[in-house]
């Protein structure tokens, strides 16, 4: 299998047309035509840690769901951290794809994997009007008040801490990895009782409690590094004859004194 054929199976699951429009997804590096893969790293974020891990393991592609080239990259030198890990990839004959928004929105994906290890059922999308349904709401098996959630989601997501916002009773249960702030209106208008996402933003989660919302802030890294099993499981599918390895390594860390 070559790393454009990948691309293309991967691609059928994960569809371009799911994307928002700002996305720049897909193959950022692809040093050979018609490489062949035998060996895929996958890593939430393309770091200089998981390009590290690529080349030293000897991987055809680092998959990862953050594209690489995400912002303008103006000039190929090793001065910037997006060019320099450009260069060393491409030198080393590893191949870089990432799947962004679609890995957000697609069934299956970050944020139904999201739903199902906090074990909602009845799940549904939702999305500020006129965006990608990425968001997802459902109803936990037994009602539980804000610190008993907060502590859920510690314990399921192995993280130490998180930001809580209101108080009350939570039934339903709006979720949205990653960057969450601009879906809190949307996530009121559903009706549901409480908001999780990686980041909301002080002011955001302030004025959302207020208006009866109970809102938790765990990490973008934690609310989305979970995909990344379903993401192996994916390439499993797709071709069982892979040697497959997934990098746990955040760069960004919450402390506990």
């Amino acid at each position: 299998m070559t790393v454009e054929q990948l691309y293309s199976h991967l691609e059928k699951h994960l569809s371009r047309a799911l994307s928002a429009d700002w996305d720049n997804d897909g193959i950022a590096c692809l040093p050979h035509k018609n490489q062949p893969v035998a060996k895929v790293l996958i890593a939430l974020d393309a770091t200089e840690q998981a390009v590290d891990r690529a080349i030293e393991g000897g991987f055809d592609v680092l998959l990862t769901h953050h594209p690489l080239l995400f912002r303008g990259v103006k000039e190929l030198t090793p001065a910037q951290t997006v060019p320099r890990k450009l260069l060393r990839l491409a030198q080393n004959g590893v191949a870089a794809l990432s799947f962004h928004t679609r890995l957000d929105a697609a069934k299956g994906g970050v944020n139904d994997v999201l739903a199902d290890l906090l074990g909602l059922y009845d799940v549904d999308y939702f999305a500020p009007d006129g965006e990608v349904p990425c968001g997802r709401i459902g109803t936990l098996p037994e009602p539980m008040d804000a610190a008993e959630f907060a502590d859920m989601v510690c314990e399921k997501l192995n993280i130490p801490a998180v930001t809580l916002a209101g108080r009350g009773e939570i039934r339903t249960v709006a979720v949205l990895g990653g960057e969450g702030g601009d879906f809190v209106d949307a996530a009121i208008e559903t009706g549901a009782d409480a908001f999780l996402s990686g980041r909301i933003g002080y002011h955001r989660m302030l004025d959302a409690a207020e208006e009866g919302l109970i809102l938790v802030e765990a990490g973008h890294y934690a609310t989305e590094f979970p995909v990344c099993e379903m993401l192996a499981e994916l390439v499993r599918e797709i071709a069982p004859m892979l040697e497959i390895e997934i990098l746990d390594a955040p760069t960004i860390r919450t402390v506990v004194r």
